[in-house]
């Protein structure tokens, strides 16, 4: 009786039993991010290179920047330092021609001298267009400054051609004579600084239109 109750109870004793492990695993962290970048770059690749356009736009008018610089800051020193006197005078006159006799000649070096500074004060402005290419704030900051420098220097250029045009031809109605032929020196550096000041102008055209060209890609 004791016998088979002991055996009995042996053979009621719980055996543990251990699950098998999933055979399932997760995949690696390096494996997901490497998928991740692959489709990432596979998206990129199909992607227009606008911002490259826009890149090369900002280089090119930084570059553009830096001549009408040169441009209209050597109009304004050139016309400003203009004067020539004539060796013959007489003891109540001496016949000398600075730019400060004329006017137009005034407005001529403020509105280079203006558009010259300007221009220096937009190249970070250009830069940070560089540096960002899908920026629009700063590019059309620069779009509707450089429409308004567009005028200003043009009005300036154009006035001071019409009285280097008087002083090389005169005018014959008005009793107007020609002076370049004694002043030669003061007609050869306001005539050029006049075609320094309209190459100025066209530059400043040129950074319109690439400003209004780099608005319209998105």
């Amino acid at each position: 009786m004791d016998s088979s109750h002991s055996t009995k109870e042996t053979g009621d004793i719980p055996i543990p039993i251990t699950e098998p492990k999933s055979s399932k695993k997760t995949p690696p962290v390096t494996a997901v991010s490497r998928w991740k970048k692959a489709f990432a770059a596979k998206k990129t690749a199909h992607q227009p290179p606008v911002s490259r356009w826009k890149r090369a736009l900002g280089i090119l008018d930084f570059i553009l920047r830096i001549c009408a610089i040169a441009t209209t800051l050597a109009a304004a020193t050139a016309m400003g330092t203009t004067n020539q006197q004539l060796p013959f005078f007489t003891q109540f006159f001496q016949f000398k021609a600075d730019y400060t006799d004329l006017p137009a000649f005034t407005f001529f070096v403020i509105g280079n001298a203006m558009a010259a500074a300007y221009l220096v004060l937009s190249l970070p402005f250009s830069i940070v267009c560089i540096v960002r290419p899908h920026i629009i704030g700063a590019r059309l900051m620069l779009l509707v400054f450089d429409t308004i420098a567009v005028p200003l220097i043009t009005a300036a250029a154009s006035a001071a051609a019409s009285i280097v045009y008087l002083a090389h031809n005169g005018n014959s109605n008005a009793n107007w004579v020609a002076i370049c032929q004694q002043f030669d020196d003061f007609c050869q550096r306001v005539s050029g600084a006049v075609v320094a000041s309209y190459i100025g102008a066209l530059i400043l055209v040129l950074l319109v239109i690439v400003s209004a060209v780099a608005l319209r890609r998105k």
